[in-house]
């Protein structure tokens, strides 16, 4: 059975913590692929479980109908602080698609959910860095409406770095 085929009897995102073991193993593989990209050891970004906890944030996976996880992506709060955060931000924080899961829309789906969720919760600017070895993310982004921010973040002095902004 092919994976369209899977997706079209898929349930619908699901959340999960971020410390769900399907989280973790999608957080491995993104991992492995921002080391291939960029030549170290991944993204360091500080990140804990609990900060995608509603009300706070959200978690997503997308599933096919084997429960085989496919896609994921999440948002948590930030609000100003010295990492150049403002009021109101929702970040968008690992995004992924499995390679074979690429080019179905399970990233686009999982962008407007994200946002949706973000938007209900009183957000009012969903924010995001990603890096110029990922160009795949930053046309789905710009295609999404996301535009270029001042920079934010854990990486907001590395020159790969680059940070979107979008109203919610």
């Amino acid at each position: 059975m092919s994976i369209q085929h899977a997706l079209a009897e898929a349930p619908a995102l699901r959340p999960v913590s971020f410390g769900h073991p399907d989280a973790i193993a999608l957080n491995d593989r993104v991992q492995l692929e921002y080391a291939e990209r960029y030549g170290d050891e991944g993204d360091v970004t500080p990140l804990d479980p609990t900060m995608f906890d509603a009300p706070h944030g959200l978690y997503l996976i997308a599933y096919d109908d084997r429960d085989t996880p496919l896609a994921t992506g999440g948002w948590r709060t930030q609000d100003e602080n010295e990492e150049g955060y403002a009021d109101g931000d929702a970040e968008l924080k690992r995004m992924y698609v499995t390679p074979e899961a690429r080019g179905l829309g399970l990233a686009r789906r999982i962008l407007a959910a994200l946002e949706a969720d973000a938007r209900a919760a009183g957000r009012t600017r969903m924010v995001l860095e990603t890096g110029t070895k990922q160009p795949e993310a930053i046309a789905l982004y710009a295609s999404s409406g996301y535009t270029p921010c001042a920079k934010f973040g854990h990486y907001r002095f590395d020159e790969l770095s680059r940070c979107f902004a979008k109203a919610l």
